[in-house]
């Protein structure tokens, strides 16, 4: 299966123009024969925009679901997205993945909230995302700070998880997390984690971009640089090709008794 995976610009509350780079964005991804296309954390309506969060905040059932399902199915790319999620009174940081068909293959809700501003905009999710197949892939989702612990891909990777998909907003100076945890994480799960980042300035908060694609091995298939837009596009048919020697088998629990 071919990913592309899209950095750009937060959105910053400009909802119509978000959707209509997105769409580009999606057709230029079926063009190169992506299945999927993911996009950043909140990506609707935008990550440093708290007044936002739970003023514009939809259902799953909602327009903006309605609309980039319709995209989806129109180009034959699924959208995996970052987006502000109202389910009755809360609201939360969710992300989901929607086919190539226009159906929604998982959703999932952001465990592992960052900062004053996440705690004070959302309620925390409750539960990993159950896998589900994306032409013949096995793949579930986290949000940002949540590949940053261990436990969480641990327990993807326990479920059998061939690809994570995480939309995040990871700000400048915290380059660490895509050029060393995310190739870890990925290397520990035995998959492909995909990390889709912002780029460029939103509020008082500057994203840092070097979105990347990390192989079983640890490997970066490929990774944008730290400022302005990108879309890369993968095929993760080129896995199969890395060596058993240099993937960590994924899927163990090993818990030495402490003495």
């Amino acid at each position: 299966m071919k990913l592309a995976l899209w950095q750009t610009a937060p959105t910053n509350g400009r909802i119509e123009a978000g959707f209509d780079a997105l769409c580009m964005q999606v057709q230029a991804a079926a063009a190169a024969g992506a299945k999927l296309l993911l996009a950043p954390e909140l990506f609707l309506p935008g990550y440093n925009r708290p007044d936002l969060h739970a003023a514009l905040a939809q259902p799953l059932d909602g327009e903006w679901m309605g609309r980039l399902r319709e995209v989806a199915a129109r180009t034959g790319c699924g959208i995996c997205i970052g987006w502000a999620e109202r389910d009755g009174a809360a609201v939360h940081n969710a992300a989901t993945t929607i086919g190539p068909d226009g159906a929604i293959l998982g959703h999932y809700r952001k465990i592992q909230l960052y900062g004053a501003m996440e705690q004070a905009s959302f309620a925390p999710g409750d539960r990993l995302c159950a896998p589900f197949r994306l032409e013949g892939l096995r793949v579930s989702m986290l949000v940002c700070y949540d590949i940053e612990f261990p436990g969480h891909a641990a327990a993807l990777s326990r479920a059998g998880i061939d690809l994570i998909l995480v939309p995040t907003a990871n700000p400048v100076g915290f380059e660490h997390v895509p050029r060393r945890l995310v190739p870890a994480r990925a290397h520990e799960s035995d998959a492909t984690v995909a990390y889709a980042n912002l780029a460029g300035a939103e509020g008082d908060v500057t994203f840092g971009g070097l979105s990347v694609i990390a192989g079983p091995d640890g490997e970066p298939l490929a990774s944008a640089g730290a400022r302005g837009d990108a879309l890369l596009i993968v095929d993760l048919a080129a896995t199969a090709s890395i060596p058993s020697r240099l993937r960590s088998g994924g899927g163990r629990d090993y818990r030495p008794a402490l003495k």
